[in-house]
């Protein structure tokens, strides 16, 4: 399906053109008009004069990684609701970026639905960005729900802590932890990793160093 011109706009940075196509192919065959770029500083060069869009971003790239480019983004002001792509092992840097703005963070290899469903929260961002408090105030009311121990299992997930390092850490079993996992999903609202790791920090829930 050709992209119309009033399409919303959608920018996939990435170094593997394998990616940048399959992304381009999948988000044109719904209507976005997409552009993509393989570094970084490509997209930050060109970003002033782009129309605003969402922004799907590989967090590991040479010479400018994902981090790099929020940060530079951020700073001169630039707002591109942000999803950042990530390999295995790379939670702990999807917090950060989160941390910094990003929206969602989406695990390779990864579901089209996932990134389509991503990409329609991030562009609606776009006309709401004033409904972040509200959100905050939902997530932290959440939050109050958890107990002592669901609370120090969520903060072993926000630091990107897989079940058994949080298991060995508190000194419980890994199925132990998985149960304590599932009530603070449940109680927090979320389907997903991704998900509840923006609720905590949506709530003010900080990772620790």
């Amino acid at each position: 399906m050709p992209s119309e011109p009033t399409a919303p706009h959608v920018y996939v940075v990435d170094d593997d053109e394998a990616v940048r196509d399959s992304l381009s192919i999948l988000l044109e065959s719904c209507g976005y008009r997409v552009r993509s770029f393989g570094l970084a500083r490509d997209f930050f060069d060109a970003a002033s004069a782009l129309p605003m869009g969402c922004l799907i971003v590989d967090i590991r790239m040479p010479e400018m990684d994902g981090l790099e480019l929020q940060r530079q983004l951020n700073e001169h002001s630039l707002y591109f609701p942000m999803i950042v792509i990530t390999g295995h092992g790379d939670v702990p840097l999807a917090v950060r970026a989160m941390k910094g703005g990003a929206l969602d963070f989406i695990e390779k290899p990864f579901a089209s639905q996932a990134i389509l469903q991503s990409v329609q929260a991030a562009l609606a961002r776009i006309d709401a960005a004033d409904e972040r408090d509200p959100a905050g105030m939902a997530a932290a009311a959440k939050l109050d729900l958890l107990s002592s121990r669901e609370r120090e299992v969520l903060e072993g997930l926000l630091a990107g802590l897989p079940n058994k390092s949080i298991a060995y850490d508190l000194a419980i079993s890994p199925r132990t932890v998985e149960i304590h996992r599932a009530r603070v999903m449940d109680k927090m609202g979320a389907r997903s990793l991704s998900e509840l790791i923006r609720l905590a920090l949506a709530a003010g829930l900080q990772p620790k160093a």
